[in-house]
């Protein structure tokens, strides 16, 4: 750069709103959001613009005014959502435009997905797609009747001048418009209650995969699209299909897949862990966002995945990708942050996506001279690797075996050179500006790397995932859940102002459950088990057999959400139907089981034409088609007996363990004084005791 630094420094710092002689950080304008504790809402608390948070009593007044709401649904590392800042919403003009019509509402959807969840599927109903920014107009009631994502400036303040035009001179044609819309919201969201229909079964399952198989990118693995989603539920529901049905070639998909996605530019190979899907077809140039929920979910399938196949491959992406979540996103407290921003600043100081993680040539050359031969070879310093700008994203496509044998090295030595240039590049990025971090801890997206940590410890066996797994299980519990069972959904600096989603219910339940199956502690179950109890009381809906994903004790808006479709987080009922058949081989008499099944058949008419779309879902197909074991340990080693058994992925299995008598049924009149028992049940059932892992495994059905 040519300026000098000390100027550079006076202009940063004039551009971030600093005195220069007082060091006091001052601003121009200052909105309701500096109350906030989201570092999304953070982010506006300086705009022009009136931002005010989503709260009752915003509503209210926008009512006493009949005054039109402006909502702005986004996200810390949205980068669209930075831009639409930059262009609109830190521009004095469009910002008077804005306050002088409406009430302004700003939104950050990961604390809000219930809000978001509405105004998503009303701007698909408007104009066929949704995304993020995502800006709806609304009469003051919440009703929507005009949406749009990213808009350029003067098309932006054209749009908000004429609806506010038309809202005063036609206000009935806005209001029967608005109403139509909402009624069309309550009707894509019905759910009925099946009575009639007999249980999806195995043959129809067949099919259905089948027919999702068509889309399958059998060399890039994934699906045959782009831009490509790593959608963790579809390729475990895939992996436990394959193992259970013994279907080699789906499990070579799957392997593809994982293999590909390890290999890709989406995978962080400096700094491990993912990011939030590819823009391209070969997983090469990502969106370079990081969220906690991808990357927990992500090391939960890369663990099944190693203890199926033994790819080491797959070991080292639990590893590294628990290293960053450990570096980058665990709060001291033992929470995990929400994410890392896509966009950082470039060299000359300008936020640019991804610019934190790519490097030019002369980089590469700089940094490691005599080894650039192999490293260009190994990570596509060529055209296949290339970006834009002379920017490269480090993407493989060969084997170790295949790249040391070309250049006539060991496979040992080939990895321990790979390991140390990448050292050096993580050292030297290290010296860049990072990208911004979301700092908010949301009780699901623990959840859900709570179950990650508990499955690497699973099936690595390493003890410090364990140690996370206990810190990240205790910090929930002291922070999330309130004296009467109910949670939180958010927390930041001790504070948490947000109750909790089905979402957090049933994920937390799920890991909850697997905490047990490592430690068989039972706090671990009765947590569970009180969280079920308090979600049926408030969100279970009786007309539809279903769940709300809201509470019945918050405001509805519009309508209370019945969440089915499985996305790149599992739908939270078919995560509750999946804990309900759990607990109810845990706690029988309790209904849970029959509640789980009846879920299913609500839905499943839709498995034959979009699996991919009900991934979840089709794993409790096959958990009510196919013999779904208990396994009960009781006797002074079954701690051990229980490692053992549990390292080897069983997904149609539960593990309950005891050294003596429990409160648990499974448990009961089970010891015999100074010998460790296995008893294999089904539906109760159980065969006679054993004593040792392999003959537990006789007993069991693996392919």
């Amino acid at each position: 750069m040519s300026l000098k630094f000390p100027f550079f420094l006076l202009i940063l710092m004039v551009a971030l709103g600093c005195n220069p002689k007082s060091n006091k950080v001052t601003h121009e304008y200052t909105n309701s959001l500096i109350h906030e504790t989201s570092p999304y809402l953070l982010q506006h608390a300086h705009n022009p613009v009136d931002w005010e948070a989503w709260h009752p009593e915003v509503l209210e007044r926008a009512k006493k005014q009949d005054k039109l709401l402006l909502i702005s649904i986004g996200y810390a590392a949205c980068h669209w959502c930075h831009v639409m800042e930059k262009e609109c919403f830190e521009n004095p003009e469009v910002a008077k435009v804005m306050n002088e019509h409406f009430i302004n509402i700003k939104i950050d959807r990961e604390e809000r997905p219930d809000v978001d969840q509405i105004y998503m599927d009303a701007i698909q109903m408007i104009s066929g797609n949704g995304g993020w920014p995502l800006n709806i107009v609304a009469l003051p009631d919440g009703r929507p009747f005009w949406g749009a994502t990213y808009v350029p400036k003067e098309n932006w303040m054209r749009s908000l001048e004429q609806l506010a035009q038309l809202y005063k001179k036609d206000k009935p044609r806005i209001t029967q418009y608005a109403t139509d819309l909402g009624n069309g919201l309550h009707a894509i969201n019905l759910v009925e209650h099946n009575k009639e229909s007999d249980l999806f079964n195995l043959e129809q399952l067949d099919a259905s995969v089948h027919n999702w198989s068509l889309y399958f990118d059998t060399f890039l693995g994934g699906h045959k699209r782009a831009p490509k989603f790593m959608m963790p539920n579809n390729w475990e529901f895939l992996l436990h299909y394959a193992t259970t049905r013994n279907r080699k070639d789906i499990m070579e998909f799957v392997d593809t897949t994982l293999t590909r996605m390890a290999y890709g530019g989406i995978f962080d190979h400096v700094g491990g862990g993912f990011s939030r899907y590819a823009v391209d077809t070969k997983w090469h140039v990502p969106h370079f966002e990081k969220m906690l929920y991808d990357n927990g979910q992500l090391i939960s399938l890369y663990a099944k995945a190693y203890a199926v196949t033994k790819n080491e491959l797959y070991k080292k992406v639990v590893e590294q990708t628990i290293a960053f979540t450990q570096e980058e996103l665990l709060d001291e407290n033992g929470g995990f942050y929400s994410s890392l921003d896509a966009d950082s600043l470039d060299k000359t100081g300008e936020l640019k996506e991804g610019a934190y993680y790519v490097w030019t040539k002369e980089e590469l050359e700089r940094l490691l001279g005599d080894d650039l031969d192999i490293f260009q070879d190994y990570f596509n310093i060529n055209s296949y690797g290339l970006w834009e700008d002379g920017n490269y994203v480090l993407i493989r496509d060969k084997t170790d075996g295949e790249l040391a044998q070309k250049h006539g090295i060991s496979i040992s030595e080939l990895q321990k050179k790979m390991k140390a240039d990448l050292a050096i590049l993580k050292k030297e990025r290290s010296k860049r500006p990072k990208p911004r971090l979301d700092d908010k801890i949301l009780t699901s997206w623990n959840a859900l790397m709570l179950k990650g940590l508990v499955d690497a410890y699973r099936y690595l066996g390493n003890d410090e995932y364990l140690s996370l797994a206990l810190k990240n299980a205790s910090f929930i519990q002291r922070e999330m859940v309130k004296k009467d069972h109910s949670l939180y959904r958010n927390h930041k600096e001790g504070k948490s102002t947000i109750n909790a989603f089905l979402e957090d219910y049933a994920t937390l339940i799920d890991a909850y459950i697997s905490l047990y199956e490592v430690t068989f502690d039972e706090q671990w179950l009765s947590n569970a088990k009180r969280l079920t109890n308090y979600a049926h009381q408030h969100f279970f809906d009786a007309d539809s057999g279903m769940y709300f994903f809201t509470s019945d004790e918050d405001h509805s808006l519009i309508r209370r959400s019945i969440e089915t479709n499985d996305n790149v987080i599992s739908s939270s009922n078919s995560i509750m139907a999946n804990n309900l058949f759990k607990m109810d081989k845990l706690y029988h008499g309790g209904g849970y089981g029959a509640i789980a099944t009846q879920m299913l058949k609500n839905v499943q008419q839709d498995f034959d034409k979009r699996a991919q779309g009900f991934a979840n879902w089709l794993n409790l197909v096959l958990y009510l088609n196919q013999d779904f074991y208990e396994i009960a340990l009781v006797g002074p080693d079954f701690k051990t007996m229980g490692q053992t058994i549990g390292a080897i992925y069983i997904p149609n299995s539960i593990l309950a363990g005891s050294v003596s008598e429990s409160s648990l049924e499974l448990l009961q009149n089970r010891e015999v004084p100074g010998k460790t028992l296995a008893y294999v049940c089904i539906e109760g059932a159980c065969k006679l005791p054993v004593s040792t892992t392999k003959d537990v495994l006789e007993r069991i059905k693996l392919p």
